[in-house]
Parts: structure tokens; sequence; C-alpha cells
């Protein structure tokens, strides 16, 4: 009889256990660190070669505070994700995505009988085209907390498509992480290594753009073979058991939906109007930067012209449409947030709490129910929170107890004396490691860069290379690593048990792993623009 899969809580408090007993017998040690200007932002990095151990600080009762600990370090994800549940259960109470996705059905049905179309495969076609937008947004600005709340929207779309919520996370959250790991512009993981290892910014871009496009074909090709097994047979599926919470709630009848519009709606759309008026005339030109250039374009009166036509229009056939546009224009003003005004989690998170406000207003609700409702939206999502403030408990141990750095060094120390191609092999095998217990990309950059590009220059290789081993060990391991709080939100939001997850994603993993290995190859031997 086989043994029952300990619980996600479990395996993270487990490691947390193992961290404390490693900083027992790993010797503490530590770098000098100085802060050097990256790109116009000041940043601590360490000193190459200051290295020195220090006394060890074993843990030992941290381990029950680790919770605690790992709760305050990442209180803005645990924030953020208990506002996207709170305003999404909103959203979900209007019906207005059981609308939108009954409508979206109806759209892929009627497209799959194109000639063209049928060969690829309607929902091959979509499924390709939402994870290239995915991708676009990991490589270019970085995006990843913020596929937390496109998890609420396409597990549900995948689950009513006949998937499950394995293919619901993959179009979001496995699609980003693809482009992450093949970084074209992505600031917080190119930009800092590379301003860390005194290259022009973004350059050897050529090069990087193969990779993003080998990556995805790869990552795509997996999904996609998965999805298909699973639309043929459901029992292929690796959460079946775990799918029928999204079933259950997908249970209400559309049929039974009454189509309106509320006089409230109108009222929200003219508040709407008003206030994304005024921002476009406060910032009437946004400067979107991608990679080290900025563009000007007038994102915020174009989103405004464009709620002012679409929420018109939508409000004349129901309430639930007018509501669609409100999601809509609430990622376009993300897009434009993160890209023009460099937002992090706590715009975002602002964002999508006047979103849900917007929601409960235009559907005429009471300032109690839309009270009530968001609070159930916390409740039902409060594990996500949980599991991310635990697995924070971990980098909180392996800090207090001086090893990260001990660990690093030694990493490092055996790369020393390879050959260039093994060198190069090593560092990308080092950082691979090292993500599985420092899973920011910044961080991991300020921390190894400094030491890397002064090895690629010993043995003769191109910093580039070195910043490529860096920009692969960084970002296929965040779909796995189980102290990425990330990861772990996703996974606890879609309702997908870790071990379950890992067991499906270890194969793409494996499959990533080596093809990063191949990529790396021409870095070393070949005359590439940039390197």
């Amino acid at each position: 009889m086989l043994k029952k899969i300990p619980h996600t809580y479990v395996i993270v408090f487990s490691i947390i256990v193992l961290s404390a007993v490693l900083t027992w017998v790993i010797p503490g040690g530590v770098f000098d660190r100085q802060v050097v200007t990256v790109n116009g932002i000041g940043r601590s990095v360490v000193i190459p070669g200051s290295f020195h151990y220090i006394d060890r600080n074993p843990q030992t009762w941290q381990i029950f505070s680790a919770l605690f600990d790992g709760f305050v370090d990442k209180a803005n994800i645990i924030v953020f994700i208990l506002i996207i549940g709170g305003a999404f259960w909103i959203m979900n109470e209007s019906k207005a995505i059981d609308v939108a996705i009954q409508s979206f059905l109806r759209f892929s049905k009627r497209i799959e009988h194109n000639k063209l179309i049928s060969g690829i495969g309607a929902d091959n076609l979509i499924f390709i085209l939402i994870m290239t937008m995915f991708s676009i947004f990991g490589a270019v600005f970085g995006m990843s907390e913020e596929t937390i709340a496109f998890v609420i929207i396409f597990v549900p779309l995948a689950i009513s498509m006949g998937y499950d919520s394995i293919v619901g996370v993959s179009l979001c959250f496995v699609a980003a992480a693809l482009g992450f790991a093949g970084a074209i512009l992505n600031p917080f993981t190119i930009g800092i290594a590379q301003g860390i290892s005194n290259l022009p910014l973004f350059s050897g871009i050529e090069y990087r753009m193969f990779c993003w496009i080998i990556i995805n074909l790869a990552g795509f090709w997996f999904v996609l073979r998965y999805a298909r097994k699973v639309k043929k047979n459901q029992s292929f599926s690796k959460v079946a058991e775990d799918d029928k919470y999204w079933l259950d709630r997908r249970e209400s009848d559309t049929s039974k939906i009454v189509y309106h519009t509320p006089l409230s709606a109108w009222i929200m759309y003219g508040i709407l109007l008003v206030i994304l008026g005024i921002f476009s005339w406060l910032y009437p030109i946004t400067r979107i930067a991608i990679g080290g250039n900025t563009i000007p374009f007038p994102a915020i009166p174009f989103i405004t012209g464009l709620f002012a036509l679409t929420g018109y229009l939508s409000l004349r056939k129901s309430v639930h449409f007018f509501i669609l546009q409100i999601l809509l224009i609430t990622i376009l003003i993300l897009i434009t947030g993160v890209m023009g005004y460099g937002w992090y989690i706590m715009k975002i998170a602002t964002l999508f709490f006047a979103m849900g406000l917007a929601t409960g207003i235009s559907m005429n609700y009471s300032a109690n129910k839309i009270t009530k409702l968001f609070l159930d939206g916390i409740k039902d999502i409060q594990s996500a929170a949980i599991i991310v403030g635990l697995a924070g408990g971990i980098i909180i141990i392996l800090n207090n107890g001086n090893i990260i750095d001990t660990m690093l060094y030694k990493l490092s120390e055996s790369i020393t004396g390879m050959g260039r191609m093994a060198a190069v092999s090593m560092m990308y095998v080092v950082q691979n490691l090292i993500n599985l217990v420092m899973p920011s990309g910044s961080a991991k950059a300020a921390l190894t860069m400094p030491m890397m590009s002064q090895f690629s220059d010993l043995i003769g290789v191109s910093r580039q290379a070195t910043v490529m081993a860096y920009q692969f060990g960084d970002g296929f391991t965040n779909m796995i690593t189980p102290t990425s709080g990330v990861l772990l939100g996703v996974l606890s939001v879609a309702k997908i048990p870790y071990d379950k997850w890992f067991r499906w994603i270890l194969p793409l993993m494996i499959i990533l792993i080596i093809l990063g290995f191949i990529l790396l190859i021409p870095t070393v031997y070949m005359h590439l623009n940039g390197f």
C-alpha cells in the first residue's frame, strides 16, 4: 500500500528543519559587500575575494518562529494574494467571468470549422497565443508575482474547455517563467547582471532572442502535449481529484443569468471615466521602458478612449460585459504601470482592490455584501498566503545561520581550475543550485555576478556567457523550487498540491536544463554579436 504523500505544508516545514540542521553542519561565513550603482540604482554586491569565516549561528527554536519571520519578510506578496482573492471573489459572484468563459467557448467552437485553424487545432492556437503573450511579459519586464492574479482566470477557463488546472497554470505562470528564463530585456535579471558585469545594457540581444524562441518551443510543446492527452482522456490528468473544487464552482448555470444593466453600473462608468480623464490630463504621455530604451506613448489617454467606447457598448448589453471591460482596463493599466512607471506589488494590489470595489458597485451590491464577499475571497485563498509565509521562513533560517555565503563560496571554489566549457557549465550548475534556496533573481545577481564575471576573465570566457549561465540558472528552476513564494502562491491558488506539480514539471525541468547546457555551448566556442 502506497504511503500518503505529505501535505505541501509538511514538505515546506521539513525543508525548514533541514535548513536548520545545515546551520549546525556548514561553517558560518560571509562576504564583504559594497554598494554599487547598477543602471541608476544602488545595489549591495559582494566584493570578490573578501570571503571569511565567522562563528556559525546554529538554528534551533527558530524553526518554530520561521512562519512568523517568513510572514514579515514576504508580507507584500501575502497581502497581494489576499487582496487578489477578495477582489476576484466579488467578480466571481457577479458571474461575469462565467459569461466570458461561455462566450470564449462558443468562439473557439466557431473557429474550429476554419480549415486552416482546424489543421492546427483551435485550442492549440488559442493556447499558443496566450502563452506567447505571457512569455513576452516575462522576457521583457520580468512578470512573476503578477501571474497569481491570472491563475484565477485561466484555471476555470482551462477546466471549462475540458482540460485541468495544470493546463490553466501553464497558460500564464509557466509561460511567463519560460520568458523569464529566456529573458530578452528583463531589467530585474539581465539588466542587473549585465550592469554588475560592466557590460552594455541588454547587449547580446540577438542570441538571447534565439534562445528565447528555442526555450518557448520546448516549453509550449510540453504543455500542449500534456493538454492534448488530458482532453482525450481525463484520467490522464495529474490533478483530477483536486480539480473537483473548480468543477463545483463551475456548476452555476449561465442560462439562468439575468442580463441587465442597473443604474449603479452607469454611475460607475461615469466615475471611472472621470478618473481616467483626470489621469490622462496629468499623464498625457507615458514613457514605456523596453530594455534600455523608452518609447513615448499616450498610454493612459488610449486606455481612457478605449474604455469610453467599450464600456458604453458593453453597458447596452449587460452589466456582466461591463465588468469584463473593467477587468480588461485593469490589465491594461497594470501593464502600463509596470512598464511605464515601475509599479510593484503594492500599487498592483491597490489596482485590483479598486477593480473589486468597482465590480461590486456596478452590480448594485450593498456595502455589507461587498465586504462579506471580499472576506469570503480572503478566506478561500488564505492557504496560499500561509504557504508563502512558510516558504519565506526557509530563507530566514539560512540567512540567520550565516551559511548562504559559505555555500556560495564552496560552490564557486569548485569552478577554479576547470576548462572553459566545463567552467561555464559549472557556473550554470551553481546558479541552479543557488536558485533552490534564493529564488530572487535580482538578489542572486548581486550575490554571484561580481565573482562569476571575474572567473570568466580568468578562464578566457566572455562575461556575456557568464550572464547567460546566470540567466538560465535563475529562470528554469523557478518553476520547481519549494522556496519560491510565487510558485507556492500560484499552486495554492490553483489548489494543486506541490508533490503532484513536482512530478508533472520534473520532465520539463530536465528538458530545459539540458537545453540550457546546449545553448551555452555557442557562447564559448562561437563568435556571437555582443559576446
